[in-house]
């Protein structure tokens, strides 16, 4: 996954962290309920059963300072 510019607003941060948690949500459901998922590997689709779909906590990668730049 890329990783943002630090000089991106605050909102760009906080808006891909709530999107990298409902990704791990909808992960997790997935494994909950017996569905596999699709996914992107290698230049192809690769479908995971349920069973083997790791669900990970996703971790937060960026920080971003509170100070005004002038």
């Amino acid at each position: 996954m890329k990783k943002m510019k630090r000089s991106s607003p605050l909102w760009v941060h906080q808006a891909h962290e709530a999107i990298r948690r409902a990704v791990a949500e909808a992960i997790a459901e997935h494994r909950r309920n017996g569905v596999s998922i699709a996914i992107w590997r290698n230049g192809r689709v690769v479908r995971i059963p349920a069973d083997q779909i790791e669900v990970r906590e996703p971790q937060i990668e960026y920080t971003v300072s509170l100070k005004r730049r002038k």
